[in-house]
């Protein structure tokens, strides 16, 4: 069995690693959380590495909260940033394979064709800003590390989309979603086997991949999607980011293009609609 560290094993990508980790006998999964492992601790990282072998690192930590970072620079820096360079070394060091999860919030949004990997970034947030860095720290250390781009992100676990939708659609009549924002849902599991497949290439090409599910949707076609799928009889009125106003600027367009990651792996891609119904059992 190879030992594979998972850092951030209590957010969605986490818990969607651990929900099917028995489908991959041959790793041996080592689930941590800020709780028992400081990854913004070289000594605390360092000695976990001494006390076993580790194959490879999964990177699932970050600071998420894209709008309080605009008020938490320092704490959004030191885990999208500060913590990946940390883990980034200590897995150069012990010849580690690395996996480094990132966003589509590099990208500024302005430009209306699928991003590539060699796409110009502008990210136009803190939290943006802060996985940029991030992920130059990672292959500033590690240049065969894999960092994976994704976008919109959700699960049946923590805070994301998907869930807050189905309570507010429980909770209130109607509800106002911007339609002017635009990209692709992507399901936790889809991306956790994809992160395992990848793992069991004997040595991947280092660099940055693109991931999301297939299709391109706005939030608003995104909580209809959800509403069609649940039964809910809240009415969803599209607005735009103009009368939506957030501390944190989101891209208008951030479709990914993932023909590299597919090319690269030999993987298959779901729906984004598909895995949405898969998630919500229908």
């Amino acid at each position: 069995m190879k030992n594979i560290l998972v850092t951030g094993a209590n957010g969605q990508l986490g818990n969607a690693l651990q929900a099917i980790a028995g489908q991959y006998p041959e790793f041996q999964l080592l689930y941590t959380d800020k709780d028992t492992l400081d990854i913004t601790s070289e000594e605390a990282v360092e000695a976990f590495f001494s006390r076993q072998p580790v194959h490879a690192v999964i990177n699932c930590a970050a600071y998420t909260a894209v709008d309080k970072a605009e008020e938490d620079e320092e704490a959004a820096f030191l885990l999208n940033f500060q913590a990946p360079l940390i883990l980034a070394e200590a897995a150069a060091k012990h010849n580690s394979a690395f996996i480094h999860i990132s966003t589509d919030y590099v990208f500024d949004g302005r430009h209306y064709r699928p991003y590539t990997e060699t796409s110009e970034t502008s990210p136009q947030s803190i939290y943006g800003a802060s996985k940029l860095r991030g992920e130059a720290a990672v292959l500033g250390y590690h240049p065969n590390a894999v960092v994976i781009r994704t976008s919109w992100l959700y699960s049946r676990y923590g805070v994301n989309f998907v869930l807050r939708m189905q309570q507010l659609m429980q909770e209130k009549e109607s509800l106002n979603v911007v339609y002017d924002q635009v990209g692709t849902p992507t399901y936790a599991p889809d991306l956790a086997a994809v992160i395992l497949t990848i793992l069991q290439h004997p040595e991947p090409a280092g660099g940055i991949y693109h991931y999301s599910n297939e299709g391109v949707a706005s939030w608003y076609d995104f909580a209809i999607a959800i509403k069609a799928l649940t039964g809910a009889s809240c009415r969803i009125s599209p607005v735009t980011s103009e009368q939506y106003p957030t501390p944190a600027q989101r891209p208008a367009y951030s479709v990914l293009n993932k023909e590299k990651i597919k090319a690269a792996f030999g993987i298959t891609i779901p729906y984004w609609k598909d895995s949405l119904a898969v998630c919500l059992g229908k």
